[in-house]
């Protein structure tokens, strides 16, 4: 039977423009992940809307990795 792992990343948007500023740390928990021997099963995301003056707003990623073996 296989093992599940559920991580969240929370991704901010960019100041100005559009995108996230901090896609790398999506990529790294991925990696990372990967390394240990699980593959993503799924992802979802929920958004929450600007912070403030000028702020950018979140994305809450939510992932599942399931084990390889």
């Amino acid at each position: 039977m296989p093992n599940y792992v559920v991580l969240q990343v929370i991704l901010k948007e960019k100041f100005l423009g559009t995108g996230s500023g901090n896609l790398t740390s999506l990529e790294k928990a991925i990696n990372d992940q990967a390394e240990k021997g699980y593959r993503l099963h799924t992802i979802t995301t929920s958004s929450s809307g600007s912070k403030g003056f000028g702020g950018g707003g979140r994305v809450q990623a939510t992932m599942v990795f399931e084990s390889l073996n």
